[in-house]
């Protein structure tokens, strides 16, 4: 696996357990961390900077992620569903350095692997949305 996928995967670990314990982003990463001595210095970072992006902006991506998910209310969107939308939306808007094909087909890839049989349809959804209405403003 690829290090930025494993940082991915790492990063929807640690949002999943901020958002089902409801405690801070810090102290579920370095719980996270603590658990997984192994996880090579450059998984980590690319984790950190998905997991701080998306605290530091939770407000405008669930928004967004509202806003396009047509029928849908963000607090009763499955809890894995829900967070590989935010980690993937903050991939979007701020991380110059992926290009959003990859963000895409990364998030999908997820949605797959830990959503259940229709996840990866949705976030292709909503994720596709975003990226051509809210990259375009830019």
């Amino acid at each position: 696996m690829r290090n930025r996928t494993k940082a991915r995967e790492c990063a929807l670990k640690i949002l999943y357990s901020v958002d089902i314990r409801k405690e801070p982003h810090g102290e579920m990463a370095q719980l996270f961390w603590d658990e997984h001595p192994v996880i090579k210095n450059e998984v980590r970072e690319f984790s950190t900077f998905i997991i701080d992006g998306v605290a530091k902006n939770g407000a405008l991506i669930d928004s967004l992620i509202s806003k396009y998910a047509t029928n849908w209310q963000i607090q009763r969107m499955p809890t894995v569903d829900r967070n590989i939308l935010r980690l993937a939306t903050y991939e979007l808007l701020f991380a110059d350095c992926v290009p959003p094909k990859v963000s895409i087909n990364e998030a999908i890839e997820m949605a797959k692997k830990y959503g259940d049989k229709d996840s990866g349809k949705f976030i292709n959804g909503v994720l596709d949305k975003i990226n051509k209405s809210e990259r375009k403003k830019e």
